[in-house]
């Protein structure tokens, strides 16, 4: 008996506002708390909270909590939502002004939880391709033309392509998990040059079979150049 009532009423679940009332009907009719807590399904605890609280206030529904009240407003609140949502890029910085302007003064990090809590959460971008509209257009028509081919089609294509390699890793922010006062720690630093370490140009290749060639590309490419890579390293790729 003591399972299904704990099935029916969970400790961890708010009474609603029509059981307390039961609660107090039950009470004023002369019953005592052990005869609520049957009848009704409740913890004898849960039934005495309940009538001290209607003994000491006079009502059942839940009073005004304790604590500091939020200094984002509603408006506030979409405010944020709305600009986060047209340009992912703006910082909790610029956000934090632009609430300035309607008169609303909060931390950066009040706003980041705030963001939170509705969904969108700060998070690194994911590396893409910078492409044009007509790139993604003809990449698009491609893929479209190309989509019933069959596997044998796809083991004999080669696809090619020549990327910069910079000699120090990518100049981007990124975040690392360190414990305080290791900042300096070889593990935890990133190697710098004084005025970037330069770059070096390479074209490979690739089918479903695996990689091909890599070659390192001398000086500026050009259509000699790239001519040449071509003839070298296409066929017996």
């Amino acid at each position: 008996e003591v399972d299904q009532k704990l099935d029916i009423m969970p400790r961890s679940k708010e009474i609603q506002e029509q059981m307390r009332t039961k609660v107090i009907e039950i009470y004023q009719s002369g019953k005592g708390y052990k005869a609520i807590s049957k009848a009704l399904g409740l913890q004898r605890t849960t039934v005495r909270a309940i009538i001290h609280k209607w003994q000491k206030h006079g009502t059942v529904v839940n009073l005004p909590r304790s604590g500091r009240p939020t200094k984002i407003t509603p408006r506030a609140q979409r405010q944020l939502i709305r600009e986060a949502t047209k340009d992912p890029r703006t910082t909790s910085k610029e956000l934090q002004a632009s609430l300035a302007s309607i008169k609303v003064s909060v931390h950066d990090s009040t706003i980041r939880k705030r963001l939170g809590k509705n969904g969108l959460h700060g998070r690194f971008p994911r590396r893409k391709p910078l492409l044009s509209k007509k790139n993604i257009k003809a990449r698009l028509n491609f893929a479209k033309k190309h989509l019933n081919d069959c596997q044998d089609f796809w083991e004999n294509t080669l696809w090619t392509d020549k990327t910069k390699v910079e000699l120090f890793g990518r100049r981007v922010s990124r975040y690392i998990w360190r414990k305080s006062n290791t900042a300096f720690q070889k593990k935890n630093i990133i190697p710098t040059v004084k005025y970037g370490g330069g770059s070096v140009m390479v074209w490979g290749c690739f089918a479903a079979s695996g990689p091909g060639r890599l070659a390192v590309i001398d000086g500026t490419m050009n259509s000699t150049v790239y001519q040449k890579i071509l003839k070298e390293n296409v066929r017996p790729s």
